[in-house]
């Protein structure tokens, strides 16, 4: 069983999440009925420390006909019975979303709260659009949600998010549009609270609809050769991003291999391995390692499936990298502040 937080503010994070979550999950199966099989998204539940600690719940995507991969996470892990621990709760909704048809983008989004026990916390909060092959009306309708999800925040979530997916090896970023904002904890926890709910809500929205006429803008160009060939580079290049660089997911399987299936749950279903392996000459030492590894827990299929026993063998990969070289820790993704993740949750 998963022990909630007792928190009033660690609460108040996890109805707001639970409800972004649903929100999601309702309009992503809904487009299931009308555009694919209407085969709905399945719960899966984790526990940290057999629930004692928190857990967290996923929904995965089974529609095949419109979802290449996806996954609506959101989790809440809590240390209020152990008093050792400065933390005292961390709590998240996190998701990508892989659409099948090469022209629909994908999406990830982030919203997480965290609370220490002497009683301060802050939010993060990041989106980002990630097409394959990208079109101007759908980043410009990301971006005027954008605008008015983040308000007065624009320029420095989208600065550091641009920032933050930046792949130096490559020289490019990982989508066309990008916010990420670390550390807020600016105003009351109310006005904080409200600020996470209308970003979250408003981006969830745009990319709904974003989706919807995708769909039905090029469901008669879906099996193009030539897109498909692009989604299965981009889809190489999200993969490389996350397992190279991206903090959060190195923080997650650091701090613990409870939910390692979960934290993969972002990778979509099939990579280019020997366009993965290409990159390895540019990547700075050790990270060179890194990639060899994660090329190595690959199949050797063109292309190379993601299945579960994969995202397993990919989640120590990473973990056993890091554990060998800590000091590469300093060379993943980062905006202008560096959230303590892995040391808030092992001190």
């Amino acid at each position: 069983m998963r022990i909630l937080a007792k928190s009033p503010r660690a609460q108040e994070a996890r109805r707001l999440i639970e409800r972004l979550q649903l929100h999601f999950v309702e309009g992503l199966n809904e487009i299931s009925k009308h555009y694919g099989q209407g085969v709905g998204a399945q719960s899966v539940e984790w526990l940290r420390d057999n629930g004692r600690c928190g857990g967290g719940m996923r929904y995965e995507l089974r529609d095949a006909e419109v979802y290449n991969r996806g996954s609506v996470n959101i989790s809440q892990v809590h240390y209020e019975a152990i008093e050792e621990k400065a933390l005292n709760s961390a709590t998240a909704i996190s998701t990508i979303i892989h659409p099948d048809n090469p022209y629909a983008p994908s999406i990830h989004l982030h919203i997480s709260y965290t609370e220490y026990k002497k009683g301060d916390g802050y939010w993060r909060l990041m989106v980002d659009l990630n097409p394959s092959n990208p079109t101007e009306w759908s980043k410009a309708r990301f971006e005027e949600a954008l605008a008015e999800a983040s308000g007065a925040l624009l320029e420095e979530g989208s600065r550091q998010g641009d920032r933050y997916f930046y792949i130096p090896a490559l020289e490019r970023t990982r989508g066309v549009s990008h916010f990420y904002l670390e550390g807020y904890d600016k105003g009351s926890f109310e006005a904080q609270l409200a600020l996470a709910d209308r970003f979250g809500h408003t981006m969830i929205d745009a990319y709904l609809e974003i989706l919807r006429q995708s769909l039905e803008r090029y469901a008669d160009r879906k099996e193009e050769m030539a897109a498909r060939e692009k989604q299965l580079a981009y889809h190489t290049l999200y993969l490389f991003q996350v397992l190279t660089l991206d903090r959060g997911t190195v923080a997650g399987l650091l701090v613990h291999d409870e939910n390692d299936v979960g934290i993969m749950g972002s990778l979509p279903s099939h990579v280019d391995r020997e366009l993965l392996s290409s990159w390895e000459e540019h990547m700075p030492s050790p990270q060179e390692k890194l990639l060899r590894a994660i090329v190595d827990a690959l199949p050797e299929q063109t292309p190379s499936p993601i299945s579960v026993e994969v995202k397993k063998r990919l989640a120590q990969a990473v973990r056993e990298h890091y554990r060998n070289y800590p000091e590469a820790l300093s060379l993943q993704a980062s905006g202008e502040i560096v959230p303590p993740t892995v040391e808030n949750h092992l001190k």
